[in-house]
């Protein structure tokens, strides 16, 4: 039997309060508003003091407002009907299909038991050099998008989606731009991805608590899947914008703030969610690539300051493209021993020659003479920016490769690449063998 109550003790923004018996925390309730019925989430509890966060926020609550407790946290549906739909942050369809209510499971639920898990030790194929060639996402791995505002991280995040070579993608936007939601959604529609694809999507004009269901909702979800034996590669975006709710939230609730007045849970709150990337021993997966925006380019930034002691590495995306200093991968050694045997060697050599060609661009903007060396270095420099860096290069891994010995040969000697004589007499383009 439902609990009803019909006297709002306080109300605070979106924030009202109760006095409440047997209720636990993470329940839901509904709120009948004279704006209609909204769902409320109990996100505090001081003895039989309940707050609840209203999802449609405080406008039109009175406090007359009857209020009643459903008994139950926040679910959300699974089955494969959820494929090629977009739901919003309370799992209500967005895409004006029919709503879904069978086989609910629950959201935010613990992370698995490391008994279940194996080592990472799978490639999950993108088509982009910049990932596939030099810092491999590899499956059960979790990593952030460190980027600003303004780069194409979402334009990144939506090519991941279509060429990435998981069995389902599960997309999660947080404080979307609408331009940017329909940008996912006519993407992914005329790709023809959608028939894999699951989306959760809020938009900047949405109640905050919805941001914050988002990533529980995308994880449930690809939990259920990976118990299948599918791989699914859950994509979400900004995982600052789910900070700054959190941080919200908290403020309306007069939380003590702490660093930037985040709440001083923002580590356990972000590692909850990443943690729940998983390579199951006997069933699929689940891998996360997540975007955090870094505001003024600020990495001492709480939010990509407490990420990066998550995650296993970083990609950062800078003027378009995914800068190859500072973006690390640290499951590659993991899988790139074992897709060919050039494949560390090109990697290690390629990057060392682009650090002498930064190194030659600074000598050449102070007046510098420039050699012969430092010619063919910036001859290096243009092609592998081009042809590697390029967001919009999308070759297989083999061919990165093999574009790369190309590059190499048309720029330098064999003896010049410090790359050793075996894999030189294998790969070495036979056309620059002069």
């Amino acid at each position: 039997m439902k609990k009803v109550y019909s006297k709002v003790e306080s109300i605070n923004g979106s924030v009202i309060t109760v006095k409440a018996d047997g209720i636990k925390y993470g329940e839901l309730a509904e709120i009948d508003t004279a704006f209609g019925t909204s769902l409320a989430e109990v996100n505090k509890l001081d003895g039989d003091t309940v707050s609840l966060q209203v999802f449609a926020g405080g406008r039109g609550v009175s406090t007359g407002d009857k209020i009643r407790f459903l008994g139950e946290e926040m679910r959300v549906s699974f089955s494969d009907n959820v494929l090629g739909r977009i739901f919003n942050g309370s799992a209500e369809p967005r895409d004006k299909g029919p709503a879904l209510r069978d086989n609910l499971v629950p959201i935010g639920g613990p992370s698995v038991n490391p008994s279940k898990r194996i080592i990472a030790k799978r490639m999950i194929r993108t088509g982009i050099p910049m990932i596939d060639m030099f810092n491999t996402l590899v499956v059960s791995q979790k990593l952030p998008i460190f980027s600003i505002s303004g780069e194409p991280y979402n334009e990144l995040l939506a090519r991941i989606a279509m060429q990435s070579e998981v069995d389902i993608i599960i997309l999660g936007g947080m404080g979307l731009k609408y331009d940017d939601y329909l940008y996912f959604k006519d993407t992914l529609e005329n790709a023809g991805a959608m028939s894999h694809t699951v989306m959760f999507v809020h938009t900047a004009a949405d109640p905050t608590v919805e941001c914050l269901m988002i990533p529980d909702m995308c994880l449930a979800v690809a939990e259920q899947f990976a118990l299948q034996g599918k791989d699914v590669l859950v994509l979400l975006t900004d995982m600052t914008n789910f900070a700054d709710s959190l941080k919200e939230i908290a403020i309306t609730q007069e939380q003590v703030p702490s660093n930037r007045g985040y709440p001083g849970d923002l580590y356990s709150q972000l590692a909850s969610r990443y943690e729940k990337a998983v390579d199951f021993d006997d069933a699929g997966s689940v891998t996360i690539l997540a975007v955090t925006t870094m505001p003024g380019d600020d990495v001492t930034h709480p939010v990509p300051d407490n990420t990066g002691y998550i995650t296993e590495g970083q990609f950062y995306l800078k003027n378009g493209r995914i800068e190859p200093f500072g973006s690390l991968s640290r499951l590659k050694q993991n899988v790139n021993g074992k897709t060919r045997d050039d494949h560390r060697a090109l990697m290690d050599n390629m990057i060392k020659l682009y650090s002498s060609y930064k190194d030659t661009l600074e000598k050449k903007s102070m007046g510098f003479m420039m050699s012969e060396w430092d010619n063919k270095l910036l001859k290096y420099g243009v092609l592998f920016e081009n042809q590697m860096m390029d967001l919009s290069v999308n070759i297989p891994l083999e061919d990165a490769l093999n574009a790369g010995w190309k590059i190499l040969s048309d720029c330098f000697k064999p003896e010049e690449t410090g790359i050793k004589s075996d894999l030189i007499n294998k790969y070495w383009p036979k056309q620059n063998r002069d």
